[in-house]
């Protein structure tokens, strides 16, 4: 699990900051926000379509190849900027990347769930969810950093750089593998999944509270563009964000075993939507720091318990195609969110974005103490 777990750091770190230089180039290039969310919905534009035929694919083939495949994907999105510095370059990088890392994250998601028996699951998730946190924290302080002292292209030549360890890791390293998993019932239509109640429900709270955590990792780097902070502080706010991830994922399992996965769902996302609120009306930074970690601590929670709850409730032989069809409502929303939030705040400013993101945080919150509550 650690070297899984490696391998997850690093490519979420390269995808994070990519990112963010993606959004500063774009903006230092002449791109308005509503171009910037554009650029950023590149991202999940094509996983979209591919989400759950990567499932099947893992499912069908084992892990080892679509991780392969996706992680090459992803590094070669990440050279295309290097080569060719100009706005439409970004567009094609952000959608390789995206289509790469989808295959990646799909079959490493299906290989955590899958080592060891059921009883252990809980704490692969957990521990995988390490090297998200972790990779949320290096990628956008290691790209505002770039950015300062070599520059947006060298920026993404290093981050392309990076991708050759876990690639070379993964090619070596023949454990890291889960073979094909039989199907013990005919296989029906993707949508026949949605039948499961408990499914259905960890997917769309998955999908709502990705939303609250695309608005903020979308909207802090052109926020702090606007109040004139710099690359590299705008990439430790990030950074302090992904921190507080890192430390909630290594006491949540304390959290669920005492209150409960939905009782730690919901409060989490009723105070993250509390410490949205005045996020937009200062420009002190260590308050945005603060402010920065606290939203960690409660977002941090919804990716490992959600993916829990969807795996445990996947039809055997089936837990890649569910894997693919949660990252695939998740991509849904990050197409949809940066359009919404670039147009929004183009016509209205910061603000409106950070409470929009709020209200979707309290709804959220809302969902979840409703499905926890007896015969809901």
């Amino acid at each position: 699990m650690y070297q899984i777990t490696l391998i997850t750091l690093i490519a979420q770190a390269c995808q994070m900051g990519s990112r963010v230089i993606a959004a500063l180039f774009a903006i230092e290039l002449g791109a308005n926000p509503l171009l910037v969310g554009m650029l950023i919905s590149m991202y999940s534009l094509f996983p979209v379509f591919c989400a759950v035929y990567s499932g099947r694919i893992s499912d069908r083939l084992g892990t080892r190849r679509p991780m392969l495949a996706g992680m090459g994907v992803l590094g070669a999105g990440l050279l295309v900027p290097f080569l060719i510095p100009t706005l439409p370059a970004l567009y094609v990088s952000a959608a390789l990347v995206g289509v790469g890392f989808v295959f990646f994250n799909v079959s490493n998601q299906n290989l955590a769930g899958g080592l060891g028996p059921p009883e252990q699951r809980a704490r692969n998730f957990s521990t995988q969810a390490l090297g998200y946190a972790g990779g949320h924290l290096v990628g956008p302080v290691t790209a505002g950093y770039a950015i300062e002292y070599v520059g947006f292209t060298r920026g993404y030549l290093i981050f392309a750089l990076l991708m050759l360890l876990p690639i070379i890791v993964l090619a070596f390293n023949k454990a890291l593998h889960l073979p094909p998993q039989p199907v013990t019932a005919e296989r029906k239509s993707t949508l026949e999944l949605w039948r499961a109640p408990a499914l259905r429900r960890a997917v769309i709270i998955g999908g709502l509270m990705t939303t609250g955590w695309d608005l903020y990792t979308f909207y802090v780097p052109i926020y702090g563009h606007s109040i004139g902070l710099s690359a590299s502080t705008i990439g430790n706010i990030l950074g302090m964000f992904a921190a507080a991830t890192f430390v909630v994922r290594v006491a949540l399992p304390v959290f669920t075993r005492r209150f409960g996965v939905e009782p730690v769902l919901t409060w989490a996302m009723f105070i993250a939507a509390a410490l949205f609120l005045p996020f937009p009306l200062l420009d002190i930074v260590p308050v945005l720091f603060i402010l920065s970690f606290g939203i960690g601590l409660t977002l941090g929670c919804g990716q490992p318990l959600t993916l829990t709850l969807a795996y445990n409730n996947s039809p055997p032989g089936r837990s890649g195609e569910v894997t693919g069809l949660r990252l695939f409502i998740n991509n849904v929303t990050h197409i949809g969110v940066p359009l919404a939030a670039g147009a929004l705040g183009a016509a209205l400013g910061v603000a409106p974005v950070f409470w929009t993101s709020a209200a979707i945080l309290c709804l959220t919150g809302h969902l979840t103490h409703r499905t926890a509550a007896p015969g809901a």
